[in-house]
């Protein structure tokens, strides 16, 4: 054991750059032992741990003044179980290369995010989420974890072992100890329709128990200061394969939903009064079209164009009214709002801090140009969702605490009494940890 794989401390910044660190020192483990001396001499330095993926939370979720460790080496598939349908991965690999080595093998998870460039610990840990009528996030996908934890030993949990843990640790914020390995469900690869549409902010709200209903998997993206939404219903096809072609694809997903969409917002933000007819542009440049494939090449797309991001999940039956609300605050404000507001779905689960537990869900999600001042309209939406009972993701901007949240979720003690456990000396908290879950 040596310490070639601890690095000189620099700052750390995450994907947005809207959060800073300066840990005292960083270091990229090899190995489960490798990491269990990182987490003794940390202990014994007085120095908290934090691990740190591809910085993509919003969240000061992973920044320390103590020891980050980074999980770049950490990775790869350690086995598939067929016979379970299951498989076991480092926790610093990329969902990309998973969903990748997955599509080869003939697998596929059955529902994921929007974008997939996170390990799969920083994913599962902050609640992570696509859209769904049935299937739920990344987190409720996992089948058993393997965590390193304070004391330096290895547990495992699953719904069967340390079952109390498990409930806890499948979105667990770092809080409870490092996450080594995470067991996902799996199923044989399959094919998905999607199809994408403009429609109206009118018709949407109106029949937005019917598309959540008829569509195994919808969401929509309204353009502030304009009535237009794009839509988009992914649903299981029995194929032939028809992936977008090649140059339709490069426009659509490239040149409009990134090339260009950058330069709007660089104009928009240098220029805000020009946001509103830049949105109507927006709003009408992506046109309908259907097409079939494997589906983390449906669920996902390249988001190129950098961003700050705050999104609640509500119960379900409050989103047509709180979106409602949403829009007509922005119409009668001065704010200038370039990004789509996003809209999304899920099924309740059963996971402690999942934004879903216990309650079917509907996640709405407001995004600024990175280097725009967004606490104004973050502040202002914030405001609205709260009055519905939201529940802020993790790993986005909020300003909530641990008196709120605690009232958010019912089994909030549940996770806290595992934490006490777990970590009682409090080795892997941060300001944000003692933010949200007191300490």
């Amino acid at each position: 054991m040596t310490d070639t794989y601890a690095r000189t401390a620099s700052t750390w910044r995450n994907w947005a750059g809207n959060v800073t660190a300066r840990p005292a020192r960083v270091e990229s483990p090899a190995s489960v032992d490798e990491l269990a001396d990182v987490l003794r001499r940390a202990s014994e330095d007085g120095l908290t741990v934090k691990p740190a993926g591809t910085g993509h939370s919003f969240t000061a979720a992973a920044a320390t003044d103590g020891v980050l460790v980074r999980p770049d080496l950490l990775t790869g598939i350690r086995d598939i179980d067929r016979g379970t349908m299951t498989v076991t991965v480092e926790a610093g690999t990329p969902l990309k290369r998973l969903n990748a080595a997955l599509a080869r093998e003939g697998l596929s998870l059955t529902n994921m995010g929007d974008i997939m460039e996170q390990t799969v610990a920083g994913a599962t840990s902050t609640g992570t989420h696509g859209t769904g009528r049935d299937s739920a996030s990344v987190s409720a996908q996992i089948r058993a974890l393997e965590l390193l934890t304070a004391d330096g030993s290895v547990l495992r949990c699953s719904a069967d072992e340390r079952p109390d843990v498990f409930a806890a640790a499948r979105i667990g914020l770092g809080a409870l100890g490092v996450v080594t390995a995470v067991t996902f469900a799996v199923e044989p690869v399959f094919l998905l329709t999607a199809r994408e549409e403009p429609m109206t902010f009118d018709r949407v709200t109106t029949d937005f128990d019917e598309l959540v209903t008829e569509n195994e998997h919808f969401e929509f993206y309204w353009f502030p200061h304009t009535g237009n939404c794009n839509t988009k219903r992914n649903n299981r096809s029995a194929g032939p394969a028809a992936p977008p072609g090649r140059v339709r694809g490069w426009v659509e997903d490239e040149l409009l939903s990134n090339g260009i969409f950058q330069v709007a917002c660089t104009v928009g933000r240098a220029v805000p009064r020009t946001i509103p007819a830049l949105a109507k542009i927006s709003s009408r440049a992506l046109s309908a079209r259907t097409y079939t494939d494997i589906p983390y090449k449906v669920f996902t797309s390249p988001r190129r164009v950098r961003f700050v991001e705050m999104e609640y999940a509500l119960p379900r039956e409050a989103a047509v009214e709180a979106l409602r609300e949403l829009k007509a605050m922005v119409d009668r404000s001065p704010l200038r709002i370039g990004f789509p507001v996003e809209v999304r779905t899920a099924p309740a689960d059963d996971i402690a801090l999942s934004t879903a537990s216990g309650r079917d869900s509907a996640y709405i999600a407001v995004h600024l140009y990175r280097g725009t001042p967004y606490q104004s309209y973050f502040t202002a939406v914030e405001r609205i969702m709260t009055g519905y009972d939201g529940r802020p993701h993790w790993g986005k901007i909020h300003t909530r605490d641990a008196a709120y949240l605690a009232g958010a979720y019912p089994r909030f003690g549940e996770f806290t009494a595992v934490r006490d456990r777990l970590d009682p000396g409090r080795l892997f908290a941060n300001d944000y940890l003692r933010r949200v879950l007191g300490d």
